[in-house]
């Protein structure tokens, strides 16, 4: 495997530099000590001595770290005082010459790599909780990886930026975040990142480069056929490459995925509020709901953010006029400027007719221009902006924008929902149908939440059940007996109490129950997602792995512990 690999590029590295220093001093050492053996001492009762190995390599020792015990056994004679003061001589230049070797080695870049990656794998090793592989610690990754730790999933992170890597020192995560600084698309550092281990869950590539995401995806395949690859991707021909890749694969274009929030924000209004809570944005504005105006727009910048906006607006009858310097028709707009977006093209798109305006150039600083320029105009606009820099949200956030879209973090949260909650999907496709009392369903989940949790931070979460995630409850329908929803949403230690739990979604094999009623029965492989706050997260968890706590729920009393307590509850059940 690569650990091996790596620690005999460490030993190969130490062993070509320290070579000859520790040549040199195993010789100086060697003829030092055979010099004090052979050369003759003082005579003692008419008999000259000599020093014995053990003793001279004793004083050849201590005279080398300079210490200095004095002439022993016996005082020295003068031959030997004099190869003595060669020896010292000697060994002194000789540890000048291997301690220099020792700093040159301390300094050597390869070295200092190949320490790092084998430190790297045998800590990666030591994982044993579930864990993803992050590729890309930029601003999306930043941004990803801080929201991993809230909710205490580890990550293994890959960049070639040094000083990204370095600065994971800096931060306070929750749960541990190891980082490598090599490149990611290299199968090695995959594999030294535990890609074929049973506990790494997943591989995120999210580098800015769409040939390197491409690369480590297709990579990691090969090497996991299991694994599952979520990637952040902009460019069609490499969506198509990724899409064949076969498995689980889920690709993320941020632009994409702004358009889908802001369709179902048209269709459905209280669907933004929702999701903008669900990721912690406005947690106190649940209740806010942004309902784009559906009039004549005005799309600046026709990339691919504005194209896949007017897609949207066009969708819904929606009239747009668009403004690039690229002369680039859309057949999806009736009127395309070609120029900067100024206070002159604003004029030529009639904006004080408008009723929105999208700002979706990759120029922060032209994109806060032109709302000011449109305002002028036209004071009661629907904004949307393009925030390409997490550092400016200062300035975006004074401008009293509607809606503020940013990549990074469009594309950070996306990946969130995927790894944490994949149940969410089909919940969101689910409410956003277009049939008939949707809407109200929409509602009727807003006004649970805010009744069930507040103001307090949400949680998603997903629980398998499973014979390691929950013992109780296997144990339970082992035996038979059945596990209801309703009673596993009660309070463990109050069963008046209701747990601060919203359970969206029950995935049962192939079946998806939305909105589950409490008379559901639990089956040993089901896949729940909820939404709640922390600690009702941990009772639940306590419950579904406590035999005695989920007798109460499920059963309303208490169970017997003793031997006689259990008998005499099993003679009442089978009496009455």
């Amino acid at each position: 495997m690569a650990t091996p690999v790596d620690l005999s590029r460490v030993s190969f590295i130490v062993m070509r530099d320290m070579r000859r220093p520790i040549m040199a001093l195993l010789l100086v050492y060697s003829i030092a000590i055979l010099g004090m053996t052979l050369i003759p001492g003082i005579e003692k009762n008419g008999k000259t001595e000599t020093m014995s190995i053990f003793h001279a390599f004793y004083f050849i020792t201590y005279t080398a770290t300079t210490t200095g015990f004095g002439e022993i056994p016996d005082p020295f004679s003068n031959a030997q005082r004099l190869w003595a003061i060669i020896c010292l001589y000697t060994s002194v230049i000789t540890w000048i010459y291997a301690i220099g070797a020792i700093v040159h080695l301390l300094q050597n870049p390869f070295f200092i790599h190949a320490l790092s990656e084998w430190q790297f794998s045998r800590n990666v090793r030591r994982i044993q909780t579930p864990y993803f592989i992050l590729c890309g610690f930029g601003d999306t990754g930043s941004v990803l990886a801080r929201g991993l730790s809230d909710y205490g999933w580890a990550c293994v992170i890959i960049d070639e930026n040094a000083e990204r890597i370095k600065a994971l020192q800096l931060r306070n995560y929750k749960v541990p975040m190891l980082g490598l600084y090599a490149d990611a698309s290299v199968p090695k550092h995959l594999l030294e990142a535990g890609l074929t281990r049973k506990n790494c869950k997943a591989i995120v590539a999210i580098t800015n480069d769409e040939e390197v995401n491409l690369k480590i995806s297709t990579t990691a395949r090969v090497l996991n056929p299991n694994i599952g690859i979520i990637t952040m991707s902009k460019v069609e021909v490499v969506e198509d490459t990724l899409a064949n890749l076969g498995g689980e694969v889920h690709i993320v274009d941020p632009f994409k995925t702004f358009a889908k929030v802001l369709a179902a924000a048209i269709h459905n209004p209280g669907f933004f509020a929702l999701n903008r809570w669900l990721v912690r944005e406005k947690k106190e504005r649940i209740n806010y709901h942004i309902n784009p105006p559906l009039g004549k727009w005005v799309i600046c910048g026709y990339g691919r953010m504005g194209y896949e906006v007017n897609r949207v607006l066009s969708k819904y009858g929606v009239t747009t006029t668009i403004i690039d310097p690229n002369a680039c028709k859309s057949k999806q707009s009736s009127h395309y400027i070609v120029g900067r977006t100024t206070s002159k093209t604003l004029a030529e798109a009639k904006i004080e007719e408008a009723v929105g305006i999208l700002a979706g150039t990759n120029d922060d600083g032209h994109n806060l221009g032109i709302l000011l320029n449109a305002r002028y105009f036209n004071p009661n606009l629907f904004t949307i902006v393009r925030q390409n820099r997490h550092q400016n949200e200062v300035a975006f956030e004074a401008g009293n924008t509607n809606i503020i879209m940013q990549p990074t973090l469009v594309t950070a949260r996306k990946i969130l929902f995927l790894l944490i909650a994949p149940l969410l999907k089909p919940f969101f496709f689910y409410l956003l149908e277009n049939k008939e009392g949707r809407a109200d369903e929409m509602q009727w989940v807003i006004e649970r939440l805010k009744t069930t949790i507040g103001d307090k931070t949400p949680y998603l979460t997903t629980i398998n059940f499973t014979r390691e995630n929950s013992k109780a409850i296997i144990q339970w329908l082992d035996k038979g007996q059945d596990v209801f929803l309703g009673g596993l949403l009660k309070h463990p230690d109050n069963k008046n109490n209701l747990l601060e739990l919203v359970v969206f979604v029950i995935k049962s094999k192939d079946k998806i129950v939305v909105l589950p009623k409490d008379d559901y029965k639990i089956k040993e492989g089901d896949q729940i997602l909820f939404c709640g706050t922390k600690r009702a997260q941990c009772l639940f968890n306590a419950t579904i792995n406590n035999e005695y706590k989920l007798f109460y729920t499920q059963k309303g009393t208490f169970m017997p512990r003793s031997w006689v307590a259990q008998k005499l509850y099993k003679w009442r059940s089978r009496k009455g």
